[in-house]
């Protein structure tokens, strides 16, 4: 792992300009301690990146888990809930030991992508208190509708409450995430080693010192709060037990089942895109993140800190700055112990509006308006289910939500298949001559995913595939994702794809997509 030092360190550098932003503002999201996802990302980094699988995941407290994280402490107290983390790695370990990685596979895309915008939503809506320095309820209010208090109430109590410092620093490093992301990331190789997170955390650390004593002060409850250690005895008192009297406690294991749950979704949703986006296009094994991300979580749990997951912005930057190895997560992670020992005080200058700030990126990239519509481009089938899971997220809750996305999906699909079977056939297994023929189905859906995937996985290199359509009226969305990953990599194989249609024959298509909308398969 050494090997590509000179590659990782710099790659490390990034992550964990990235990361120590994000670790503060997702704590502050989830109503926990800041330095409970400063746990979480030191945990993420060094402990999960050593055991994990992938080369090119970085793991840390997650967004998508925040609505989570905020309504289990609200209802346990934070030490019943820090139970609920450590048995809901000890599920995820359990999922690892029963082969569970491919259980994203049974998801259907539109769910999982509801699931992401709602909390994107959720998280926006919970940050704008911070954002404008409010006193009332400077967490902002996780109830929608009803009671004499709720987010839209809040928001429109905001011009009588508005904290000016916190304002003024917040709309400064919103400024900055957008021109550095939009305009200067393009300029030049600095902008990509530096983040833009980073410096609009360092430009509110110096407004705060700048406006003590004006109009524009920031008061100390709009200020990250992390302890700071005067020996290492104090260091060590800093970190939370458990308490776990209440281990028997109903409402504590359906908490930790909700963590695993997510967590595991987001994590392997997570380790297929960066898969994909990884230059060696390297497979990672699923079974051994699960066991990665379970044994990070007990420990997170174990020490005070929140749940954690693989991270899709973290693991990107890390991509994009040109790591080789894992070397470059665990090394990240010892950054952020450093940063915990010796920098405590300037983290205490933090404004909260500025982190609001960050999040309010974080929450418009899982919920772009772009996302809708791609998901009513592609047609009622997917529009449904993505738009109820977002609703019901974002207005009762995420486990309500992803069960009623996910029953819905499945109705959509049994509409469209009642009458015929989802078998993948294949033929010519007994010819040795590097040749096969695979035929689909008349109607091929998600549920498939995992046994197409697992049949085209297990082809050899240097095989001829003949692929049957020419009986096929739906094709889900899903499948055809598969399809085009699957031709990429079968270049890389020397795979020969052979198309066989009602039109024809074609070799090698270049878009799965436009192939069968050609086909004018569904």
């Amino acid at each position: 792992m050494f090997k590509y030092l000179k590659n990782d360190l710099p790659a490390s550098i990034v992550v964990f300009f990235v990361a120590l932003p994000l670790c503060l503002g997702i704590a502050v999201a989830s109503d926990a301690p800041p330095f409970a996802g400063l746990i979480a990302g030191i945990i993420g980094g060094i402990v999960v990146g050593a055991i994990s699988g992938s080369q090119v995941g970085v793991s840390g407290p997650a967004a998508g888990l925040a609505a989570i994280v905020l309504a289990a402490i609200a209802s346990l107290g934070y030490e019943a809930f820090l139970v609920a983390v450590v048995l809901g790695g000890v599920i995820q370990i359990a999922f690892s030991i029963l082969k569970l990685g491919i259980i994203g596979y049974y998801f259907p895309s539109s769910v999982i992508r509801g699931m992401l915008t709602g909390i994107g939503i959720i998280i926006i809506l919970k940050q704008i208190p911070h954002f404008f320095g409010i006193d009332k309820d400077p967490e902002g209010n996780f109830v929608l509708f009803g009671g004499n208090s709720n987010i839209f109430s809040d928001i429109i109590s905001i011009p009588a409450n508005l904290g000016v410092g916190s304002t003024v620093i917040a709309l400064i490093a919103m400024g900055i995430l957008i021109l550095w992301s939009s305009v200067l990331v393009h300029k030049h190789q600095f902008f990509k080693l530096v983040q833009g997170p980073l410096v609009a955390v360092v430009a509110g650390v110096v407004f705060f010192i700048v406006a003590q004593g004006t109009s524009m002060e920031i008061a100390g409850t709009h200020l990250v709060r992390v302890p700071v250690p005067d020996s290492f005895d104090s260091f060590l008192g800093q970190f939370t037990t458990p308490d776990f009297s209440v281990i028997g406690s109903p409402e504590v294991w359906i908490t930790a089942f909700t963590i695993a749950l997510v967590a595991s979704l987001e994590t392997l949703l997570c380790v297929e895109a960066t898969d994909k986006l990884d230059p060696e296009k390297r497979v990672t094994p699923t079974n051994r993140e699960l066991l990665a991300q379970g044994s990070g979580n007990i420990l997170s749990g174990l020490v005070g800190g929140i749940p954690i997951t693989q991270v899709i912005v973290r693991s990107s930057a890390n991509i994009q700055s040109g790591n080789r190895t894992k070397m470059s997560a665990i090394i990240h992670g010892f950054f952020l112990l450093i940063s915990v020992i010796i920098i405590p005080n300037v983290l205490n200058m933090i404004p909260l509006s500025v982190l609001a700030a960050v999040l309010f990126i974080v929450g418009y990239k899982l919920a772009k308006p772009s996302t809708f519509k791609a998901m009513w481009s592609s047609g009622w089938k997917q529009f449904v289910p993505f738009i109820a899971t977002v609703l019901i997220i974002v207005f009762k809750d995420l486990l309500w939500g992803i069960g009623i996305g996910l029953a819905i999906g499945i109705v959509v699909t049994l509409y469209h298949s009642f009458k015929n079977s989802h078998f993948l056939h294949k033929e010519g297994e007994d010819v040795d001559d590097g040749k096969i023929k695979m035929t689909l189905a008349e109607e091929v859906t998600f549920f498939n995913k995992a046994t197409i995937l697992k049949e085209l996985d297990a082809l050899p290199e240097n095989t001829y595939l003949e692929l049957d359509v020419r009986n096929t009226t739906y094709l889900d969305h899903d499948v055809i994702e598969i399809l085009e990953d699957f031709a990429f990599k079968a270049r890389e194989r020397n795979i020969t794809i052979k198309l066989v249609s009602q039109r024809g024959i074609v070799e090698n298509p270049e878009s799965f997509i436009e192939f069968f909308k050609l086909e004018k398969i569904s």
